[in-house]
């Protein structure tokens, strides 16, 4: 049996006149995530612990934001094509570990269905995908609500 750790990180502004996508769910919020796509930093952070544990590069690679395919595109496609690429290596997901880091608004109301969501999406039980929010104790951008950043760990198998 190969295991395999990845780790990911994502960061994205926030701004009014955009919406606010999380864990590939609406969260109704007065500022919205800056990106080229939907914006969702956690799908994002997750999408790079996969390709990174599977040494598949990075999400900017294999969708970058140079390419007009991808401006605005919903992050739970991103994700479903991550989940395509392992599978051709054989890989599947024994586990992830993600935080969220943001001010305002809180979400954890929200992460019982971005777990729902998000297994869905990665074929795997919810009971393997763990979702904790946290503040930066107003401290720097997050703590200015200027940004918001994600962090994902993940552990992949290949038998």
């Amino acid at each position: 049996m190969n295991l395999r750790i990845g780790q990911g990180y994502d960061v994205h502004k926030l701004a009014a006149g955009y919406e606010f996508w999380l864990g590939g769910i609406l969260i109704p919020y007065e500022l919205g995530s800056v990106g080229h796509s939907d914006g969702d930093v956690l799908i994002h952070a997750i999408c790079d612990a996969i390709l990174g544990a599977a040494c598949l590069r990075d999400i900017g690679y294999h969708f970058p934001d140079t390419d007009n395919a991808y401006k605005n595109i919903d992050s739970k496609i991103l994700l479903q094509d991550t989940l395509e690429l392992i599978k051709k290596e054989g890989y599947y997901i024994n586990n992830i570990d993600a935080t969220v880091c943001l001010q305002k608004p809180k979400v954890k109301d929200y992460i019982p269905k971005m777990r729902d969501v998000l297994a869905e999406i990665l074929e795997i039980d919810k009971n393997t995908l763990s979702i904790k929010a946290t503040t930066t104790e107003q401290l720097g951008f997050v703590g200015r609500r200027e940004g918001v950043e994600a962090h994902a760990v993940v552990l992949l198998i290949k038998e």
